[in-house]
Order: structure tokens, then sequence, then C-alpha cells
């Protein structure tokens, strides 16, 4: 299920817009950074508890591929951590904000490693890549852009939720397939707005802060992990999409 979180509100809501490229230049190569690093631990982990019999055998059975209790967990842990983390920022040193930052992609790469019990390589590799593309085209775009994404923000947000109480009820209730995909396609689109939209918000914030000291690391974590969130729902939306939206 998707999973999505504005962890930095608070920080915009407080922060006078200061036009400062330098800053945000700094602040968003930071954000990146974290975001890379994040995406580097998943992808290991990913591939260990998916490949390596030993790993994988404390999460599921090796073969039909069926979650034993742990893997179930798993599955739902990293909404855990993402919680601890927007709602514990203020009370969390540097230290402890990046050590959760650094379990939870080590246990969503972990919690990432069924796909490849339901999809091919080849169909992985296609929507990892269509989602790098359109990520980074709409990175650029959000920050380089004139216009004011602020007003599209509750827009997207609002879709979002709708897109994630209409998947549960065809979960549970209609089980369409064809209504599936179709709230798949949608879903794409709000992630792909929200890359643009969540970039340009941080430039902002960027401009706003002090680079350098705890509350300008602690937001580039939390815009590293928004970031992260936008990159690997797309990745799984555009999943379903080209793997014929198999579960």
């Amino acid at each position: 299920m998707e999973t999505k979180t504005d962890n930095f509100e608070y920080v915009y809501d407080n922060v006078s817009y200061v036009e400062n490229p330098e800053a945000s230049r700094r602040f968003i190569a930071n954000v990146f950074v974290w975001m890379f690093v994040a995406l580097g631990i998943s992808s290991v982990c990913t591939y260990a508890f998916s490949f390596i019999p030993e790993l994988s055998g404390l999460l599921r059975d090796t073969e039909t591929g069926q979650n034993n209790i742990f893997g179930t967990i798993t599955m739902f842990a990293p909404l855990i951590f993402v919680i601890i983390l927007a709602r514990g920022l203020n009370k969390l040193s540097v230290f402890a904000t990046i050590l959760m930052f650094l379990a939870f992609s080590a246990i969503m790469g972990i919690s990432l490693s069924y796909i490849f019990y339901i999809y091919s390589f080849g169909t992985i590799s296609t929507a990892f890549i269509t989602a790098a593309i359109v990520f980074g085209v709409m990175a650029i775009g959000g920050y380089t852009t004139q216009q004011d994404l602020t007003k599209f923000g509750s827009i997207l947000i609002m879709l979002l939720i709708g897109g994630i109480v209409a998947t549960i009820l065809n979960l549970f209730i209609f089980r369409s397939s064809s209504f599936d995909l179709l709230i798949s396609y949608i879903l794409v689109a709000v992630f792909v707005g929200l890359t643009a939209y969540d970039v340009q918000k941080l430039k902002r914030i960027g401009a706003g802060i002090e680079y350098g000291d705890s509350t300008a690391k602690k937001t580039a974590i939390m815009g590293a992990l928004t970031l992260y969130l936008d990159f690997v729902n797309l990745f799984l939306l555009l999943l379903r999409i080209f793997g014929g939206n198999r579960r």
C-alpha cells in the first residue's frame, strides 16, 4: 500500500522564504545524498533477502514464497518507522534521526524483497528505470520551474488519500482488476506531481534555514525520506502496471 508523509511541513510553515540560491543548492544536494544512501541500503537488503536462502527463509517459505509471521510484520514495519520519525522528530537528536532513517531504509528494502517472487527481473528493471527517469525529470522540473506549485499540493494529497481509500475498498469489496489498474494510473500521476511539488518545497525550505545546524540536518533527512517515498511508490505503481497488476 502506498505511503506518503509531509514530514517537514512543520518547518515549512515557520520559514519565511528568502532568495538564497546557494543555500538551496547545498540543502537540496544534501537531501539527495541521503536519499541515494537510503536507496542503496534498500537495494542491497532487497537483493539479499530475495536471493540468499538463509535470509529469505527468515521471512517466507522459500518454495511457495508465502510470508511467515516475521515476513508479515516486516511488511508493515516501515510505516511504524515513518510515524516515529514524523511525530518524534523534534525530540530526536541528529544522530538518532540518522540512525532511524538508515534503519527505515534497511527494513523497507527487506519488505520489498517479495517483488522478486511475483515479477520477472526484466519487469522490475523496466519499472525501476522508468521510475528513475520520470522522477529525475520531475525533480529537475520542480527545482527549476518558476510556477508556484503550492496550490497543487493540497489537491495532490487529497487525490492520494482518495486513491488509497479506493485501493482498500477494491481490495476487500470490489476486487476488480480493471479498477485497480485505473487506480494505479491515477496514483502514478499523483506521485509524479508530488515529486515536483516536494522538490520545490524543499528548495524553499533550504533558502530559509541556516545550513549546517541541527534543524537543517534533521530537515534534510526528512526531506530525503519524503523524496524516497515518492520514488519507491512511483516504482511500485509502475511495477503493478507493467507486471499486469499482479500482487
